[in-house]
């Protein structure tokens, strides 16, 4: 399953890798832009509640077999049909809907049958080769752009997700899972959810760690191409696409250790040195674009980094925070949200580009500044509801 997650997400960042072409190829705004990737989440917010809600009743190999055939048709259309915004948006919307029912289902997938340690490990993992994957996708996308323009790049994430179709009937059961005694609960009852406070502080500890990611990885190829033609750079030097790669891979190795870390020094404590270094590098990273290339791809490193190292303790503390029977429905309201975030995130920057206009400095800095805001919001909360330290 982890496998099939690499292949569905392997072209899930070809927009972003790809958009100061698209930009120019289509005309955009930036605020334009940023619709094209938040509508992608706003989709997955809108179906992932349904989609995963629906794997504490039928086999989660039906939801995945649908996740993945819409993130297909979405990178074909785009390879075949896009020409413009509102195809774009249309077809963003649907890889939205696609990921809702993959990434999720296919996690609760793998951690029921698993419990404690090997669970939170489990849950590692899997948010690597997604990861790694994520990060590979920029790479991709410019290497098949450079050899046969981006259509190619879209057409290469519709052929992946087609091959994850295959993995998932052979790898998931067909079974429905068993029904939890007492009765029935309604598909999209929350409520139980919500009066779970521990779970509620990671979901919405993650809301604000994907918000921050979603922009970060919206706009980074971009930050660095604006950074890039403030000076001249040497021919040896590689694209902003490649370095997006090889900054998101590093990552991995980070999400991986904060995770482990988290389980012998504490969940609470791993997650906030995280939350707040992010908060102080998004107020830092955007001014650099003025001073130098390799110290605004240095910031971006940074910054990555201490996003990545909560990425897995957060999703782990959800998981583990459910009550017997809710996992589905804790995981579809964890995901809904953060993937709001997620919406929210890309936008915010554009708007902030926009409304900068030449100032491209001052709409960096502030663009990316912003969110050191919500990061730290979000910190407080968590802590005030998943409970002591202790915990």
């Amino acid at each position: 399953m982890i496998a099939a997650q690499v292949l569905v997400q392997i072209g899930a960042f070809n927009l972003p890798a790809l958009l100061p072409a698209y930009l120019a190829a289509w005309s955009l705004s930036k605020t334009e832009a940023g619709w094209l990737i938040g509508i992608f989440f706003a989709a997955y917010v809108a179906a992932v509640p349904v989609l995963v809600s629906l794997t504490d009743r039928v086999a989660a190999r039906r939801i995945y077999l649908i996740g993945a055939g819409c993130t297909a048709l979405s990178h074909l259309g785009f390879a075949f049909v896009a020409d413009g915004f509102w195809a774009g948006m249309l077809l963003r919307a649907v890889a939205g809907v696609g990921w809702a029912g993959c990434y999720m289902p296919g996690l609760k997938a793998i951690t029921d049958s698993l419990a404690g340690p090997e669970q939170s490990r489990a849950v590692s993992w899997h948010a690597a080769g997604v990861g790694i994957a994520g990060a590979c996708s920029f790479l991709v996308a410019g290497v098949l752009d450079a050899l046969a323009g981006p259509r190619a790049a879209f057409l290469f994430g519709g052929v992946a997700a087609l091959a994850a179709c295959l993995i998932a009937l052979r790898a998931l059961p067909a079974s429905p899972p068993v029904a939890p005694p007492g009765p029935a609960r309604g598909l999209l009852d929350f409520r139980p959810v919500l009066r779970n406070r521990p779970a509620l502080g990671w979901i919405i500890g993650y809301t604000v760690h994907t918000w921050e990611l979603a922009a970060l990885r919206a706009w980074s190829v971009t930050f660095l191409t604006a950074a890039a033609a403030r000076e001249a750079l040497p021919d040896w030097v590689p694209g902003p696409t490649v370095i997006v790669t090889a900054i998101g891979l590093a990552c991995i190795a980070v999400s991986v250790t904060g995770n482990e870390t988290a389980q012998r020094h504490g969940r609470r404590r791993v997650v906030t040195w995280a939350m707040a270094a992010a908060a102080l590098a998004s107020l830092l990273a955007g001014w650099t674009a003025g001073l130098s290339f390799w110290l605004a791809a240095a910031a971006v490193l940074a910054w990555n980094a201490a996003i990545y190292l909560d990425s897995s303790a957060l999703t782990a503390g959800t998981v583990q925070a459910a009550a017997p029977g809710m996992r589905g429905a804790t995981m579809g309201l964890h995901s809904m949200a953060g993937y709001a975030g997620a919406f929210l995130g890309p936008l915010g920057v554009g708007l902030v580009l926009d409304w900068a206009g030449d100032r491209a400095l001052l709409g960096w800095g502030l663009g990316f500044g912003h969110l050191a805001a919500v990061t730290l919001g979000g910190l407080w909360l968590l802590r005030r509801l998943s409970g002591p330290p202790a915990a």
